[in-house]
């Protein structure tokens, strides 16, 4: 487990520090989900592309199509081969 400290700006606003985006392989534009707990401590989670917003994008002249169940499938698992190598369950404890 990585952690890193970070400042609200006035507006309300964090920036996510460099090692916590590269640890989460987040991206600019990635959606995060943030979930307040009971005991005032915040978890913050990458949400994963769908499908449709990456349609079109993945096309190669000559490939067989799949399906959009198959590629969410595909993400997935490469999200949690990629967190489990990491030794981590894809949630970042933050306390606030």
């Amino acid at each position: 487990m990585i952690s890193a400290v970070a400042t609200i700006t006035t507006k309300g606003q964090v920036t996510i520090p460099k090692e916590i985006r590269e640890y989460l392989q987040l991206h600019t534009g990635d959606k995060i989900e943030i979930v307040a707990t009971d005991n005032r401590e915040a978890i913050i989670r990458p949400i994963s592309k769908t499908v449709d917003e990456i349609f079109g994008k993945l096309h190669k002249p000559g490939k067989r199509p799949i399906s959009p169940e198959a590629m969410d499938d595909a993400v997935r698992e490469k999200n949690e081969r990629s967190m489990e190598m990491k030794g981590v369950d894809a949630n970042i404890l933050v306390r606030l």
